[in-house]
């Protein structure tokens, strides 16, 4: 019963983990891409 609730509790860490991660590569990515979007068509 205790490794049951363990993994179900480290899945949900798992989770979190990953949609934080993925959240901050988007953020990153509109930011960042943006920018860079700006500098080529700038010159």
């Amino acid at each position: 019963m205790d490794d049951g609730v363990q993994k179900s509790c480290w899945g949900l860490t798992a989770k979190a983990v990953v949609g934080f991660a993925v959240f901050l590569l988007l953020a990153w990515l509109v930011s960042g891409g943006a920018e860079k979007a700006a500098v080529v068509a700038g010159g």
